[in-house]
């Protein structure tokens, strides 16, 4: 696992690192666990005696252990304590693959938000997965989906700008892809195919997954195509290496 060592402890450390204390707090926790000092299921030192090993107060580390949380690290049980949870969601790719179905099958909240979108000129490697002439103009939504309110994935996703021109504001409507595709039409559609490679978060997906800079992502790289093998979007999804196991079925 690709992963830095935990950082000395101290209040004089965390200020040398100019970073605000709960976050640095809230890292080395992370590190810890990714490193397996503590395991999943096993209970956090409490508040108090965290606040005393870097000289804090409460305050300060109850806001450390809501970013763990917020990262999918830890639970937090009322009256029990925090409790690290490092089991993976299961993410199944095969010729249908939509994500609220395979979170929802798993029990799982879905949620997906569009952070941004544009108009721009396909790539000449965008233009061929979709079928259009290099330079083609194309619009691309990028979509942070969650599960559990813990994100999982940033996607970039590319349509036909002459087809799904108002494809972002119907995603914001609906909060899906598969909704949005119905809209213009589209009443099914399968995974023509999906490449997997490994990388790590730049500075922007790492903000919008909630990971460190430089953590380890899943590159998910697809095309989608109708029932007439007609391309109708292709998409380069970065997911969180320590919250999801990709399964492929064949």
């Amino acid at each position: 696992m690709l992963t830095r060592s935990p950082r000395r402890s101290g209040r004089n450390h965390l200020l040398d690192r100019g970073v605000m204390l709960w976050r640095c707090i809230a890292d080395d926790y992370e590190q810890m666990i990714l490193v397996g000092k503590h395991e999943n299921g096993a209970r956090l030192p409490p508040e108090a005696e965290i606040a005393t090993r870097y000289g804090v107060n409460r305050h300060t580390v109850r806001r450390a252990i809501a970013e763990l949380a917020a990262r999918g690290l830890v639970r937090t049980e009322r009256g029990s304590g925090t409790y690290v949870r490092t089991d993976k969601l299961d993410y199944r790719i095969g010729r249908i693959t939509r994500f609220s179905e395979i979170m929802a099958a798993s029990g799982h909240e879905a949620e997906g938000r569009l952070q941004s979108h544009r108009f721009e000129d396909a790539t000449d490697e965008v233009a061929a997965r979709l079928g259009l002439n290099p330079g083609a103009q194309v619009v691309r939504l990028d979509i942070v989906r969650s599960a559990d309110r813990v994100p999982i994935s940033v996607a970039s996703t590319w349509l036909c700008a002459e087809r799904f021109h108002d494809a972002a504001r119907v995603f914001r409507q609906t909060r899906s892809v598969t909704r949005m595709l119905e809209h213009y039409g589209v009443g099914e559609f399968r995974r023509k195919w999906t490449r997997i490679s490994a990388a790590f978060a730049d500075a922007v997906d790492a903000g919008r997954l909630r990971l460190s800079v430089h953590r380890p992502v899943l590159v998910v790289e697809s095309v989608d195509c109708s029932t007439g093998d007609q391309p109708l979007l292709t998409t380069r999804g970065r997911f969180s290496a320590d919250r999801i196991a990709l399964t492929v079925e064949s």
